[in-house]
Formats: C-alpha cells, sequence, structure tokens
C-alpha cells in the first residue's frame, strides 16, 4: 500500500543522517582505515539489529528465493556499492564523487521500468531534471583536484548498484518485512566485508581508539547503518522506487548544511538556488506518487 506521506519522511531522515554522515566519518577515517571502518559499522548494526530482532523473534527468510533476494541485497548494495564508493572517491575527488553519485536516482528510474513496471511519466522526469540542476547547482560544474578515469568508473558503478539495490528491496519487501531485509542484508554485508576489512592490514590499533572515535563508530554503527538503512528500505517499500529515489538528493543538500554548522564552510547563494530545486523536484515527484 503506498503512503507517500510516511514514506517521505522515511526517506528524508534517511538521506538527511547519511548526508550529516561524512562530517563524523572525516573524523573517524583519521584513525580507521575505510574497509575496517565499514566493517565495524555493519559490526555495530547487526548487534542492535539482531538483539531487536530476538525481541521480536523475527524470522529469518525461509526459502531459497527469498535467501537469494537478501544475499543479493546485501553484496550488490552494502558490499559492492559502499565499496566502490569509497574507492572511487579516493582515487578520484570529492567534487566529482558528489556529481557521479547524484546520478543514482537516473538508474533507479530505468530499474524501476525494467524490474517493476513502473511508469516512466513526464511529471517524474520533471523531478528528477529538476532535483538533478539542483545537485549541479550545489556542487558546481568544474572540479578541483586529480580525478581518473578508473575512479569516476568505480563511482558510476557505485550508483548503478545503489540504484538496483533501492529496487531489489521494493520487490523483496513484497515477500519480507522490511526490518527482517535490512537486518539479514547487513549481516551478509557483514561477512563480505571481513576478508576486505583483513586484507586491508591492521586497522585497530588501540592507540587508535580514543572515546570520539568510540563514538563516532557507535554513531555510524547505530544511526547512519541499522537506523538509516531500514528508514530508506521502509520508505522504499511504501512509495514508487522512482518517486523514492528522488530523495537521494537530500545527501549533498543536507552534507553542505552540516559542513557550515559544524565545519564552518561557507554556503554561497548557490546552495539555497540548488537546495530549491531539489526541494521543488522532489514535491513534483511525491505529487506524481499521490495521483499514480
Amino acid at each position: 500500500m503506498k503512503q507517500p506521506v510516511l514514506a517521505s519522511l522515511c526517506l528524508s531522515l534517511a538521506a538527511s543522517i547519511w548526508g550529516g554522515m561524512y562530517v563524523v566519518s572525516k573524523y573517524v577515517l583519521d584513525y580507521i582505515p575505510s574497509f575496517t571502518l565499514v566493517w565495524l559499522r555493519y559490526a555495530v548494526a547487526l548487534i542492535v539489529l539482531g538483539a531487536i530482532a530476538a525481541v521480536k523473534r523475527e524470522r529469518p527468510p525461509k526459502n531459497g528465493r527469498d535467501w537469494g533476494m537478501v544475499i543479493a541485497i546485501g553484496i550488490i548494495g552494502y558490499v559492492v556499492s559502499i565499496s566502490l564508493q569509497f574507492v572511487g572517491t579516493k582515487w578520484s575527488n570529492a567534487h566529482t564523487a558528489s556529481l557521479i553519485t547524484a546520478s543514482t536516482p537516473a538508474f533507479v528510474v530505468l530499474f524501476a521500468r525494467w524490474l517493476l513496471g513502473e511508469a516512466l511519466t513526464w511529471r517524474k522526469m520533471a523531478a528528477l531534471l529538476l532535483a538533478t540542476a539542483g545537485v549541479i547547482v550545489i556542487v558546481g560544474l568544474g572540479g578541483s583536484g586529480e580525478s581518473t578515469f578508473a575512479g569516476n568508473m568505480a563511482l558510476v558503478g557505485a550508483a548503478i548498484t545503489w540504484a538496483l539495490l533501492s529496487v531489489l528491496v521494493k520487490m523483496a519487501s513484497a515477500r519480507l518485512s522490511v526490518f527482517s531485509v535490512t537486518t539479514y542484508a547487513i549481516f551478509v554485508a557483514f561477512i563480505g566485508m571481513t576478508p576486505m576489512m583483513f586484507a586491508e592490514g591492521p586497522g585497530l590499533a588501540a592507540s587508535h581508539w580514543s572515546v570520539p572515535v568510540a563514538l563516532g563508530v557507535l554513531y555510524l554503527g547505530v544511526v547512519s547503518t541499522a537506523g538509516a538503512f531500514f528508514l530508506w528500505n521502509k520508505g522504499m517499500e511504501m512509495i514508487d522506487a522512482g518517486v523514492g529515489s528522488l530523495f537521494f538528493f537530500f545527501q549533498p543538500l543536507v552534507g553542505s548544511l552540516f559542513g557550515w554548522l559544524l565545519l564552518h564552510e561557507e554556503l554561497t547563494a548557490s546552495f539555497w538556488l540548488g537546495g530549491a530545486l531539489i526541494v521543488a523536484g522532489v514535491v513534483v515527484a511525491v505529487r506524481s506518487g499521490q495521483s499514480a
């Protein structure tokens, strides 16, 4: 059953959490390597979700088809996509990463058309163009720093795989509870990230730990992973995937706001114009979901 208002709230919260997450990540990554931090995020999230699942007596997927969907979500979205995003940003630059990652909703629209049979309406396309223009206005068209072909291709791969994840979640939620999909997909991702964590080398030296670092890891695991992943998956369950994908654009918007509030970064007129375009695109998208 479509619930566009509740879906909008869930998706906005998830994207906003991810948008502000970089402030915490920027600090913690000075002490813990990338893949090790992702592994820790999943470990903490799994403890929290596992405890809730035990209290709720949440049952695991019953058959091979359901497990196949959960494994695909965990590997494609939470292992491959997140890893490509880290690698791509490292080999490219943050500016280019922001622009390429902004292509995710376009891929969601295409996958939703192909796998879910969702209508590709003019209103959805207009919403997508408005929000994309908003991101371009915020981050600009000119790059800074080195940008490699391999890094850019990794970022495109990250955008495509996260889009596929969003559609697979909607398909899986027709058979399983969103909580079950989120919990067991993170379990799969935790297993998948383990060899990558070990391959990265020692990253958990006692000297790296402090109260702020520990609190940062807990925040990333509990809020940015367990909480935000569940909210995103729940939101995608209640609205057309092509419409829900537009809320992904709140990440750069909220990220810029947190940078202004916490890191004293400057907000220019382009930020406010771009933000207005993003909000306009989301409003158009939600109205299309209500009238669908």
